[in-house]
């Protein structure tokens, strides 16, 4: 079976720290748009959580995971089985 492509945790992290050490100090306190950064970082925690949930139950289930780290990649950096 062909391995199930994800993306790399690396890419969650590093917007989550664009978000949270760059973004956030560039926006207005207590602003509506400080409030949207702090969706977008809570919506990239869960989003991050829910991809090892489904790594967790492939690997439960013995399907192998491929992380990419672009869509144009053609040999993959890491297979988890």
């Amino acid at each position: 079976m062909e391995p199930i492509p994800l993306p790399s945790h690396v890419h969650y992290e590093l917007l989550l720290q664009l978000l949270e050490r760059k973004t956030m100090l560039a926006v207005s306190p207590q602003s509506t748009q400080q409030q949207q950064v702090q969706q977008l970082i809570v919506t990239l925690r869960k989003a991050l959580a829910l991809q090892k949930q489904l790594e967790q139950s492939c690997d439960r289930s013995k399907l192998p995971v491929e992380y990419r780290w672009s869509l144009n990649e053609t040999n993959p950096r890491e297979i988890k089985t």
